[in-house]
C-alpha cells in the first residue's frame, strides 16, 4: 500500500474521510460523482483520502491517494480474486487510517457508510435474467464472481460497522429492504449532483447547428441520443429494435459511448436496415456538443440505479425515455418530460420515440425536463452528505 505524492496537507482538518473506489473510469457515472463529491467536500475543508487500486487519469488536485494493488491470480478466480484482494488491502487501510467516517463505493463489510451507487446486486441479477435462456441464468448462477459479490453484500450490510447506506435513488432504497431487509433509519437517499451550468439547455444554442453539421444531419431530423457504457446492460439491444420499428422513418440515433462487443451492434444495426439512422460515436471526454445537438435522450435500460448521463441531459432541457428500473424514471412525468416504460417493451419504446419524434413534442418538454432536476445541483449534494458525515462522527 503507497501514499501518493499528490497528499495535501491541512491543519487540524474538520472531517478525516476516506473514500474507497476500486478502479478509475474517465467515463465511468460513479467515478465522475467521486470526482464531484471529492471536489466539494475539500472545498468544505474535509481531509479526503481515495483508497484506490488505479485512479490514474484522474483529477489529482486536493486528496490524498492510498494505492491497494496487490497481487492476485488472473487464471485462478479471475474477477473474484481481483476483488477479493483489494477488498483486504482496503479493510487495512481503514483500520489503520484513524479516519472519522469510511465511505466505501465497493462492497466492502465493516465500512462506515456504503454508497450504493452500482445498486444492489441481488437485485441487478435479478433483473438479468429477464430473457436470458435458462443455460445463461444457470452461468450466472454458478459464476464465482457473482456469488462472491453476493457474499461480500450480504456481509457488508449485516455487518454491526455499518451505519448508513447512502442510495443515490428511490429505486435502491426500497431495492435494499426488499432483497437484505436493511433498518430504515440506515437508509439515506442522496440523489447525484450535477452541475447545471455546465450542463445547460443553452448547449443547444451553441451546438445544434455546428454539431449536425459534423455528422451529416439537418436541422429538421429527430435526434435521440443515447450516453453509456455496457449496451447490453443499458439497452441498446432493445432501442435498436424500438428504432426499427418507428412510424418516423427519418428519426436519428447518435451512440455515445463504448463496448467491447461494438462491432456486432453495428452488425445489428444494419441487419435491421439502420445504416443511415444511426451513428456510432464512441466514448466521448465532452458530451455537451451531443446533449446540445439532441431532441431528446433515451435510456432502455435493464438495470441504472442512478445514471448521470440521464440526469445531465435532463439537466440540458432534454425529455427522457427511460425503463421502470432507472432511478431517474422518478423524476419523469409521463407526456410532461418524457416517457418510462419497461426495459424489455420494445413496442412500447418504439411507441414513445415516435412520440418525442413529432414536431415541436420534445421541444414543449423542455423547461419541464430541466424544472425536474434544479433541486439537485453539487452544492446540495455537498451539503447532504457534510450532514450525514457531522451526524455519524
Amino acid at each position: 500500500m503507497s501514499q501518493s505524492p499528490h497528499s495535501i496537507a491541512r491543519p487540524n482538518p474538520t472531517l478525516r474521510l476516506a473514500i474507497i473506489r476500486q478502479r478509475y473510469n474517465p467515463f465511468g457515472g460513479a467515478e465522475r460523482f467521486v470526482e464531484r463529491a471529492l471536489s466539494a467536500l475539500v472545498q468544505e475543508g474535509a481531509e479526503v483520502t481515495l483508497i484506490t487500486r488505479n485512479w490514474e487519469g484522474a483529477p489529482q488536485e486536493g486528496f490524498i491517494q492510498k494505492i491497494c494493488n496487490p497481487t492476485y491470480s488472473r487464471f485462478f478466480g479471475g474477477r473474484a480474486a481481483r476483488d477479493r484482494s483489494f477488498a483486504i488491502c482496503a479493510q487495512a487501510a481503514m483500520a489503520e487510517g484513524g479516519y472519522d467516517i469510511t465511505q466505501a463505493h465497493e462492497r466492502i463489510p465493516g465500512c462506515m457508510i456504503f454508497r450504493a451507487g452500482d445498486g444492489v446486486h441481488a437485485a441487478w441479477l435479478e433483473h438479468r435474467a429477464r430473457g436470458k435462456s435458462a443455460l445463461l441464468r444457470l452461468v450466472d448462477k454458478c459464476s464465482l464472481f457473482h456469488r462472491f459479490i453476493l457474499k461480500q453484500e450480504k456481509r457488508m450490510l449485516t455487518s454491526p460497522a455499518l451505519k448508513a447506506v447512502i442510495c443515490n435513488s428511490v429505486l435502491v432504497r426500497n431495492e435494499m429492504q426488499r432483497y437484505y431487509n436493511v433498518p430504515e433509519s440506515k437508509l439515506v437517499v442522496i440523489e447525484n449532483g450535477v452541475d447545471l451550468e455546465i450542463f445547460h439547455p443553452r448547449l443547444s444554442a451553441e451546438w445544434r447547428e455546428k454539431q449536425r453539421l459534423a455528422l451529416g444531419i439537418n436541422l429538421e431530423t429527430p435526434v435521440f441520443l443515447f450516453v453509456g457504457s455496457g449496451f447490453e446492460r443499458k439497452g441498446i439491444p432493445q432501442l435498436l429494435s424500438a428504432l426499427s420499428l418507428m412510424k418516423t422513418q427519418q428519426a436519428q440515433l447518435i451512440v455515445v459511448g463504448e463496448d467491447r462487443r461494438l462491432a456486432s451492434y453495428q452488425q445489428h444495426a444494419r441487419q435491421l436496415g439502420l445504416s443511415a439512422r444511426v451513428q456510432f460515436v464512441g466514448p466521448q471526454q465532452d458530451v455537451r456538443p451531443y446533449y446540445g445537438m439532441a431532441d431528446a435522450f433515451v435510456l432502455p435500460t435493464r438495470y441504472d440505479p442512478m445514471p448521470n448521463a440521464a440526469l445531465e441531459a435532463m439537466a440540458c432541457g432534454l425529455p427522457i425515455i427511460t425503463s421502470t428500473t432507472c432511478g431517474m424514471a422518478a423524476r419523469v412525468s409521463a407526456g410532461e418530460n418524457g416517457f418510462v416504460c419497461d426495459a424489455l417493451d420494445v413496442e412500447q419504446l418504439a411507441k414513445h420515440l415516435d412520440q418525442l419524434a413529432a414536431p415541436s413534442i420534445a421541444a414543449a418538454m423542455r423547461v419541464s425536463a430541466r424544472s425536474a432536476v434544479l433541486d439537485l445541483d453539487l452544492e446540495s449534494m455537498a451539503t447532504k452528505l457534510i450532514g450525514l458525515y457531522r451526524r455519524l462522527r
